[in-house]
């Protein structure tokens, strides 16, 4: 269904502010279509409207508000906030629509729309594809008349309304005293919330990338360059790190020895927690394709189930809503904890962390290492003109491959949502065996490639 699509892609609208698709223009009409779609009922209908800290944020923010404001929406603005604290607010507030303006983990340069609907989860596809119709359809005759024309306000208590929910989260009666924490917020959306509210719980907080001067988000720092982070715990002696993204809603753990802790890991502490405290629903852990075997295998081993979604964290918390699970994610750091949120929350899932780490006792280096991941390999083949993934060469390479792996490990192959590109990922327990069919799968697609 994606390819259809002219705006939205695997989690909204992104691309190079000022430059299309993230436009004035784009965001005029996405506000106005939006608007259009969710206006509904006899009462005033409202929009939510945060941000992370991009400077572009404010052209865009500026041309979502026209939009929404001339198909007769009232707007509340409430600036930067992570991405899950609007879907938690939506809701709160009873708006019928939130929206977000970030790229997530992108560089400064970049921007994106997010849009949640009035019960604070993500768009379905066949919501947004509705919404692309009307953008590229002439409104003029459906916007609000001279007196409907929304209003906009701004919502001054709504970092204190997100950590009050974030805190709620977190066992009752349990704090955080005596624990020295660092938490990278990546100049980003968390930079005054997540500090904040590790602080009120108790503990000693070192601040990393909570500057942001609209073009230093994610600059490194952050989930996706976490360096700066590894050294400032070994150097403070810190118990704990905490790498937040742009939008904090995905987030990795660094321990006190300085090593990365990735989703997976992260995955498997909450579930074994959750597990023996008799909390997580049909004893089963939804994630993408892309988690490492050693997850599934640890899960297997505590007689929990693994289920594997496509790549994105919108079609993991699809999944947890078919199968009624409270608990999944991604390898990148997106952990969606429904019992407390509808989307993937940085801050909310490092307190669960935290809540296993002051009830175990042991250092985190102990405790958010569940299981011995398989090795695993990525490579990218960027390709022109049509996909190679379902050449009759390509899938022959493919199936013996897979018949080479078969007990022993996995092959994946999958479509960038964003580049020309195809991703070849393998994982086994045999390094060898996983750089020879990771070199021969992407062989296979260079030459179809070439032939073509």
């Amino acid at each position: 269904m994606n390819a259809a699509r002219r705006y939205f892609g695997t989690d909204g609208i992104r691309g190079t502010a000022n430059k299309a698709p993230m436009t004035v223009d784009t965001a005029l009409r996405l506000g106005q279509a939006a608007g259009l779609h969710f206006r509904r009922g006899a009462h005033r209908n409202r929009v939510l409207l945060g941000k992370d800290t991009r400077l572009s944020g404010y052209m865009i923010e500026c041309a979502l508000v026209s939009g929404f404001l001339s198909a007769g929406l009232d707007v509340i603005l409430v600036g930067p906030m992570p991405t899950p604290s609007i879907a938690m607010l939506t809701r709160s507030l009873r708006a019928d629509l939130g929206v977000v303006i970030s790229a997530s983990h992108n560089p400064f340069g970049d921007n994106g729309i997010k849009l949640f609907g009035p019960d604070g989860f993500k768009l379905s596809d066949r919501t947004e594809l509705d919404i692309e119709t009307l953008m590229d359809t002439d409104l003029s005759d459906r916007l609000a008349a001279p007196d409907q024309i929304g209003r906009a306000s701004r919502l001054n208590d709504a970092a204190g309304r997100y950590i009050e929910q974030a805190k709620a989260s977190f066992p009752r009666g349990r704090r955080l005293d005596g624990l020295k924490i660092a938490v990278d917020c990546a100049n980003g959306a968390a930079y005054r919330v997540a500090p904040t509210a590790l602080w009120e719980l108790g503990a000693d907080v070192i601040r990393i990338g909570c500057e942001p001067d609209g073009v230093n988000i994610n600059e490194n720092c952050g989930s996706t360059h976490p360096e700066t982070l590894c050294r400032t715990v070994v150097e403070h002696g810190a118990d704990l790190g905490i790498a937040l993204d742009g939008d904090a809603d995905r987030m990795l753990i660094v321990d006190e020895k300085g090593q990365l802790v990735d989703g997976d890991q992260i995955l498997g502490v909450i579930a074994r927690s959750w597990k023996a405290a008799g909390r997580l629903a049909t004893d089963s852990v939804v994630a993408t394709v892309m988690s490492n075997m050693g997850l599934e295998r640890f899960l297997e081993s505590q007689n929990l189930n693994l289920v594997r979604t496509a790549v994105g964290d919108r079609y993991v918390v699809e999944k947890m809503r078919d199968l009624g699970c409270n608990l999944g994610g991604e390898q990148s750091g997106h952990v969606v904890l429904s019992d407390f949120s509808t989307t993937g929350d940085g801050l909310i899932a490092a307190l669960q962390v935290l809540a296993v780490l002051m009830e175990d006792g042991r250092p985190a280096s102990e405790v958010c290492r569940v299981f011995s991941p398989f090795p695993q390999l990525l490579k990218n083949v960027r390709y022109t003109g049509e996909s190679p993934l379902h050449d009759s060469r390509v899938n022959e390479v493919r199936k013996k491959i897979e018949s080479r792996l078969e007990g022993r490990g996995r092959l994946v192959l999958r479509a960038s949502g964003t580049e020309p590109l195809i991703r070849v990922m393998v994982e086994a327990e045999d390094t060898q065996l996983v750089e020879e069919t990771v070199e021969e799968m992407c062989s296979a697609l260079r030459d179809v490639c070439v032939a073509a």
